[in-house]
């Protein structure tokens, strides 16, 4: 890791996630290794916070709802998308985060258990994050949500799918979230962008990683959508406001620094945390690392302001 500059910290992280293995080289393999490695940087939940799992229009989710009495106008709400390239993550994989997030903004959090690549590629996982969006926000009052106060969130390729849910949503004419907070996500970026190069071989995703997904996730050859790849969009009008955070290290850095600067360029509200001396997927160093302390510094930040908590 010479070529990237951690500091001991995150050093220590990357060592820690390096050292699971995976049984062997098969999706079910890797889906497996990623399991026992995302154990391993769960915490126990935080008291105050009842969790269950439904269904909503068919797709499995998992609800963590505050214990506290329910505000006057509903629970402002965060639908949370994991990352996994489209290929590995669940519920389970993602629990450090979803669990948090509900406790430190006393919010509703929707966690989606989208299908997964290569059984399911492009546009299974959109589809199902798409159904789960429309179904939460048009029975908001039934899940007693409140219908004003709702964001999207993810990381990764979560990221990418919380972007072309609001690509959807605009071109249809609905409503958008009131923010889409976007951590180190995987957006479609031309394969000539410096990220790809400069961090070809970064700890924890190469640009190698990012193009094997790629081919797992998208359908065939040709131009991918924009709702699989926001990034080839052509109109950024009209979009939800974003708070992007990117890694330093990471050959999709410049997916997000992209995304940011065609949203401000259409006119849209966007800020940008550019999370230097980070690593794709070092959301599970909180507690680990300052930088990445500060990485959810912001994105707190952000999403209590545009949720008006």
């Amino acid at each position: 890791m010479s070529n990237y500059p951690l500091s001991p910290e995150l050093s220590a992280f990357v060592d820690k996630t390096l050292g699971f293995g995976c049984p062997d080289s098969s999706i079910q393999g890797l889906r497996i290794g990623y399991s026992e490695m995302c154990k391993a940087f769960t915490p126990p939940r935080p008291a105050g916070i009842a969790v269950s799992e439904q269904r909503i229009a068919g797709v499995p989710v998992r609800q963590y709802r505050p214990t506290s009495p329910r505000p006057p106008d509903g629970w402002p709400c965060v639908v949370y998308l994991h990352g996994g390239g489209w290929v590995v993550g669940d519920l389970d994989s993602h629990d450090f985060i979803t669990a948090e997030l509900a406790s430190l903004l006393n919010a509703v959090v929707i966690a989606v258990d989208y299908r997964l690549a290569p059984e399911h590629p492009f546009p299974a996982a959109f589809d199902d994050c798409l159904v789960v969006w429309r179904s939460l926000r048009n029975d908001a009052k039934d899940w007693q949500l409140d219908p004003q106060r709702l964001a999207i969130a993810g990381d990764s390729a979560g990221g990418n799918l919380a972007a072309a849910v609001c690509l959807a949503l605009r071109d249809a004419g609905e409503p958008q979230p009131v923010v889409q907070a976007l951590i180190y996500p995987g957006l479609g970026g031309d394969e000539g962008l410096p990220s790809r190069s400069e961090c070809a071989d970064a700890p924890l995703l190469s640009a190698s990683d990012v193009h094997c997904y790629h081919t797992l996730y998208l359908p065939g050859p040709g131009k991918p959508s924009a709702y699989a790849m926001p990034l080839q969009a052509t109109d950024f009008h009209g979009l939800a406001p974003a708070f992007i955070a990117v890694a330093q290290y990471d050959p999709l850095r410049d997916d997000g620094v992209c995304y940011f600067e065609r949203l401000k360029q259409a006119g849209g509200t966007a800020s940008l945390h550019m999370g230097l001396g980070l690593v794709h997927g070092c959301l599970r160093a909180r507690g680990m690392a300052q930088e990445v302390d500060l990485l959810y510094e912001k994105l707190l930040a952000q999403l209590r302001r545009y949720l008006s908590l």
